[in-house]
């Protein structure tokens, strides 16, 4: 699994509650809190986490993202266990 990365300035939206509950749930998860991370146009608008480089996560609602990333987490374990 590529490291989370959330944008400080997006914690207002929830991103805190989710980097603090996988941080509980998987302590060998890779995150990060950067200052920005670039996406100031959906940043301003809704939660976000990026994966890896390239891949932004945008939900309405913290639940939605925290949905959408353990989804990812979960198939990267099937990955690496079939590997």
């Amino acid at each position: 699994m590529k490291t989370i990365k959330y944008c400080c300035r997006n914690e207002k939206f929830g991103s805190k509650q989710i980097y603090k509950s996988l941080k509980h749930e998987y302590p060998d998860l890779k995150q990060k809190k950067k200052e920005c991370l670039g996406n100031c146009r959906h940043c301003k608008k809704e939660c976000i986490a990026m994966i890896g480089k390239k891949k932004l996560l945008c939900a309405e609602s913290p639940d939605h993202l925290y949905a959408q990333i353990k989804e990812i987490i979960t198939a990267s374990k099937a990955k690496s266990v079939m590997a």
